[in-house]
């Protein structure tokens, strides 16, 4: 799986937006439209910042936090325009946008090709239309069907973002959203749960007492589901959670917030894995575990959760973990008397 590209983030708050969804507290205003020179000001100080590699990764520049697409034609050239100086130069690789699957016609895909946009991420949320009604997204599933068909045809990368727990929402619907999304064969996919924000419209309905937010406990158990079919899929997972932000925490009433909620799912996966293992096999009271480095804290969990939970469960004394860097991620393997059993996360139980 290829490696994620450095992003550098443009926002225009709410740009395009053709009605406030539900959970959504921006407001689109002329202020928070950014001029070209903060633009390209702020790409060449985001390139300078980033971080000097070996390995040298895709930098692409993003707009994010509106409907691209939806934008007036002579600003989204604007827009464009602005960068093509770093695509030009080779400072920047390509660019990506954020936008509505019901604004996605041919002109405007043939605009974004000449432009040299890569990466195109639509705004899905869901592919249930009674809850695509009671999120305000003016959208059907439909539209996502016939804008991935597009995009695909016309070569785009495409992202697909999904959200859970919205007002209709429910386990099944969740997962009815996910098989849809797969036969779509998106190249990515971010999932948010849904959460309550100062200002937005759901505020008003939670206050209300007519909407419940997912618990933590029960969004870790949806989003595990959804990371395991699409990455049985071959699917990648670009995030899990919204990004950490002075304004997210100003602006947070309810809901299952995180900052690390993926590393959260990703312990969670590994604990099952543990559990299945030390299920499979004798134990003597100490156990070892064998993983790829990156995999010690998804198996240790946050404050060694994980550990305490599988010592009481199993009545083991010590767990021992060793590194192994020749093993591949999301694999874990135990070592026992009869000598070592394995499972890949990919083949974990849904």
């Amino acid at each position: 799986m290829a490696e994620s590209p450095l992003i550098i983030p443009i926002f225009l708050p709410a740009m395009g937006c053709r009605e406030r969804c539900l959970f959504c507290n921006q407001k689109a205003t002329e202020d928070g439209a950014p001029s070209l020179s903060s633009i390209r000001n702020f790409i060449e100080t985001s390139l300078h910042r980033l971080p000097t590699e070996k390995k040298i990764r895709e930098k692409q520049v993003a707009f994010y936090g509106g409907s691209f697409t939806a934008i007036p034609k002579d600003d989204q050239v604007r827009y464009l325009k602005a960068v093509q100086p770093f695509l030009a130069s080779g400072l920047i690789d390509s660019i990506r946008i954020s936008t509505r699957p019901d604004a996605l016609d041919e002109e405007t895909l043939s605009l974004l090709k000449e432009y040299k946009v890569k990466t195109v991420e639509i705004g899905v949320q869901s592919m249930i239309d009674d809850v695509l009604f009671l999120a305000h997204r003016g959208h059907w599933a439909a539209d996502v069907v016939e804008a991935i068909s597009h995009l695909k045809d016309t070569k785009f990368e495409v992202g697909v973002q999904l959200m859970i727990g919205l007002p209709g929402d429910s386990f099944d619907r969740f997962v009815q959203t996910l098989n849809r999304v797969i036969e779509l064969q998106p190249d990515f996919v971010r999932i948010h749960p849904t959460l309550v924000l100062k200002g937005a419209s759901l505020e008003d309905v939670w206050r209300a007492g007519e909407y419940s937010p997912l618990a933590l406990d029960e969004t870790v158990q949806w989003l595990k589901k959804g990371i395991l079919k699409l990455e049985k899929s071959s699917i990648s997972v670009a995030r899990i959670g919204l990004q950490p932000t002075k304004e997210l925490e100003r602006d947070y009433l309810a809901g299952p917030y995180h900052p690390a909620l993926h590393q959260v799912v990703d312990s969670s996966i590994f604990f099952d894995m543990a559990t299945f293992l030390l299920r499979a096999s004798q134990k003597n009271g100490q156990v070892l575990f064998l993983c790829h480095p990156k995999e010690v804290s998804n198996l240790r969990g946050q404050r060694n959760e994980n550990f305490l939970k599988l010592k009481k469960d199993f009545n083991i004394n010590e767990i021992f973990i060793e590194e192994k860097q020749e093993l591949a991620t999301g694999l874990l393997k135990l070592q026992t008397q009869e000598g070592e059993v394995s499972i890949d996360r990919k083949f974990l139980s849904l």
